[in-house]
C-alpha cells in the first residue's frame, strides 16, 4: 500500500487564513482542494509538502457567474458544476467537451478546475482548453491580486505564476459574439491521461476568422499556445483548406516526445489532425451562434 511522506493537516475557513497560513507556513506548504493530482504524486513521493491547506471550506470560491462580458469561474468549482452549468454550455462547449473525457465521475465530483490549472501537467485537458480561450487568472496574495494571462500563467511542467504565499482564486472567460470552440483527445482508454488533445476556439465577424485560440495537450514540455497556427487562421474563412494549413502549422511547431503513449510521430499527426476536427466542430457552433444573434 503506498502512503504520503508525514505532513501537517491544517483546515481554512477564509481566503484569508490560507494565504496567512501560506505565507507562515512557507514553500513546503500546499493548498489541497479535490486532491486527485497531489494525493497520488505524494502517495509516489513524487511530491512530499510538509504541510497540506485544506481549502474545501472556501465555498465563496465556488461560483459560476456572468459579469460584463466575462464568465468568471471561482477556482474550487467542481468538475460536474462545469459540466452541468447552461452557462458554461451555452458559451464554452470547449470546457464541456473536455470535462466529459476527464477522468471519472468520482474525480468530477471532487475535482476543481483552480487544482487543474495549478498542477500544470502538460497532458492536462483544462489547460490547452483555457489557453484556447486565452483565459485570465486571478491570483491573490497578501499584498493584493494580480491578474495573469494564460499566455503567462504556466512557467514550465508542474510550474505555474502563482507564488508560494499565493493562491488561484478566480479563472475569467472572455465572452465573444459569432464565437465557437470544440475540444478534441485521443485517449488509450476511456478517462486516461491524453495521447494528444487539442483546443480550438475561434470568433467570426463578416464570415472571417477575427480571433483564434489553440491549446494543446500532451504534445510537448507545457500546455502550449500555437501562436503561427493562431495567426494563419486570422483573417481567413473558415474553409476546409484554411483549417487543414492551421493543421499542418500546429503538426510542425508542437513538441511531442516518444513515450508508452506513442511515438513522437504519431503525437504530431494526431495534433494536425485533431486539430483541424476541433476547428471544423468551433467553426460550426460559432455559425450557429452567429445565426441565433441575427434572428435574436
Amino acid at each position: 500500500m503506498q502512503v504520503p511522506a508525514p505532513f501537517e493537516y491544517r483546515r481554512a475557513s477564509s481566503v484569508d487564513e490560507a494565504l496567512t497560513l501560506l505565507e507562515s507556513l512557507g514553500e513546503e506548504a500546499r493548498v489541497i482542494a479535490g486532491g486527485h493530482s497531489l494525493l497520488p504524486m505524494m502517495k509516489l513521493r513524487l511530491a512530499r509538502p510538509e504541510y497540506l491547506i485544506d481549502i474545501n471550506d472556501l465555498d465563496d470560491l465556488d461560483y459560476l457567474r456572468v459579469e460584463g462580458d466575462e464568465l468568471r469561474v471561482g477556482a474550487l468549482t467542481r468538475h460536474r458544476a462545469l459540466l452541468e452549468s447552461e452557462l458554461v454550455g451555452r458559451y464554452f462547449p470547449i470546457v464541456q467537451d473536455a470535462e466529459r473525457v476527464i477522468a471519472d465521475p468520482p474525480v468530477r465530483n471532487r475535482g476543481t478546475i483552480g487544482g487543474s490549472l495549478c498542477q500544470a501537467d502538460p497532458s492536462e485537458d483544462l489547460s490547452a482548453v483555457c489557453t484556447a480561450l486565452r483565459a485570465v487568472a486571478v491570483v491573490r496574495g497578501r499584498a493584493g491580486v494580480r491578474a495573469v494571462p494564460m499566455a503567462e500563467f504556466y512557467r514550465g511542467p508542474y510550474e505555474t505564476a502563482v507564488g508560494a504565499a499565493e493562491m488561484l482564486v478566480e479563472i475569467r472567460l472572455l465572452i465573444l459574439p459569432e464565437a465557437g470552440s470544440a475540444y478534441e483527445k485521443v485517449e488509450r482508454k476511456a478517462g486516461d491521461w491524453a495521447v494528444a488533445a487539442a483546443g480550438v476556439a475561434l470568433a467570426l465577424r463578416e464570415g472571417r476568422i477575427d480571433r483564434a485560440g489553440i491549446g494543446l495537450a500532451a504534445l510537448g514540455g507545457s500546455t502550449v499556445s500555437m501562436v503561427r497556427a493562431e495567426e494563419a487562421l486570422t483573417g481567413r474563412q473558415p474553409t476546409e483548406e484554411t483549417f487543414a494549413e492551421a493543421g499542418r502549422i500546429t503538426a510542425e511547431d508542437c513538441d511531442p516526445v516518444t513515450d508508452g503513449r506513442g511515438t513522437a510521430a504519431y503525437k504530431r499527426h494526431l495534433a494536425g489532425e485533431l486539430t483541424v476536427r476541433a476547428l471544423r466542430r468551433a467553426a460550426e457552433r460559432a455559425g450557429a451562434a452567429s445565426r441565433t444573434a441575427r434572428a435574436a
